[in-house]
């Protein structure tokens, strides 16, 4: 069994294309219903808004894997110095059950995170083939820094701009220096939002603040899952995608929120194996803006976590353990 940390996964090569791949193996196994999932349970105790979850999975294919990713998300911990996020993932061979890795790493689920967005952001790429992109970010902790490194590198030369807003400021040192001459700072969510062709949510917002008709034609990932206020909602109708329904409408989501006050049903959204098999960004109206909500699929983790344990085996990285 190989144990990999923080280090060991920062080590191995951030190929966003070889990562978006993984994703996309993976749906092919959600569509071939070759997977098992459960619905994640969250532990929540004390302060509410802090929580703990269970995310086990099987998935198929030349994967073949098993396993369960245990994160902790406490918001509170940026102010006390601390990441907010913790996870460890334990693999298990999918025919003797037998563990073979423990990855104790923050980074897996920041890269899943952005590589399932790349690949709903390459599909539509294929889709509108559009020019001259204005991208806007909401929070620049580590899911925004990873999601700009993925956009630079999927998106390359149609990147015009990159408008960025941080409730505490844009640092120059969290953005490497060959993306900079691409870089806007901003000092309002507005003005990340309003000209926006792609507009990515990765805050930890305990309310929701955009309430503006988006760009006409507009991709928006929705990765923080809970910053859109119902009045959007009109300005979404027939563009909506999600990584699970089951998952993504319930714990206060802007999709459950959609359901409860606007009356969106699971008939009404699109799932994401349905971009890649079924072409659904060809069948959108190009005028119709587009919002992905992905609630976090465990089967992704799982193939992510694979594809890392077998980098660092081949690089000689982590520690074997008895």
């Amino acid at each position: 069994m190989i144990y990999l940390n923080e280090n060991d996964i920062k080590q191995q090569d951030l190929d966003w294309s070889r990562n978006v791949e993984v994703i996309a193996n993976a749906i092919t196994c959600i569509k071939s219903k070759d997977i098992s999932q459960p619905v994640k349970p969250y532990l929540r105790y004390g302060n509410l808004k802090n929580r703990i979850i269970a995310m086990p999975a099987y998935i198929g294919g030349d994967i073949h894997m098993s396993g369960i990713k245990w994160i902790a998300s406490f918001p509170d911990n940026i102010k006390k110095g601390l990441v907010r996020a913790h996870s460890v993932i334990v693999l298990n061979e999918a025919d003797t059950g037998l563990p073979v890795g423990i990855l104790n790493s923050g980074s897996i689920s920041a890269i899943r995170t952005a590589s399932v967005s790349g690949l709903v952001l390459k599909e539509y790429m294929k889709a509108r083939k559009p020019r001259g992109l204005k991208i806007g970010i909401t929070g620049f902790g580590p899911i925004g820094q990873y999601h700009l490194s993925m956009c630079r590198e999927i998106l390359g030369n149609t990147i015009d701009e990159v408008a960025i807003y941080d409730l505490k400021g844009i640092s120059l040192d969290t953005i490497p220096e060959n993306t900079r001459d691409k870089i806007r700072p901003v000092t309002s969510w507005e003005e990340a939002y309003e000209d926006a062709d792609v507009f990515i949510t990765c805050t930890v917002s305990s309310e929701r603040y955009i309430d503006k008709k988006p760009k006409v034609g507009s991709l928006h990932l929705n990765v923080s899952l809970r910053d859109y206020k119902s009045d959007v909602y009109p300005h979404f109708v027939g563009g909506i995608v999600v990584d699970d329904w089951e998952e993504v409408c319930r714990e206060n989501t802007d999709i459950e929120q959609f359901h409860k006050i606007n009356g969106l049903q699971k008939a009404d959204v699109y799932a994401i194996q349905d971009i890649i098999a079924d072409g659904v960004f060809s069948r959108i109206p190009v005028d119709q803006p587009i919002m992905f909500n992905p609630m976090g699929m465990a089967v992704f983790d799982i193939a992510m976590s694979n594809h890392y344990m077998k980098l660092a085996m081949a690089s000689s990285s982590g520690l074997a353990l008895e």
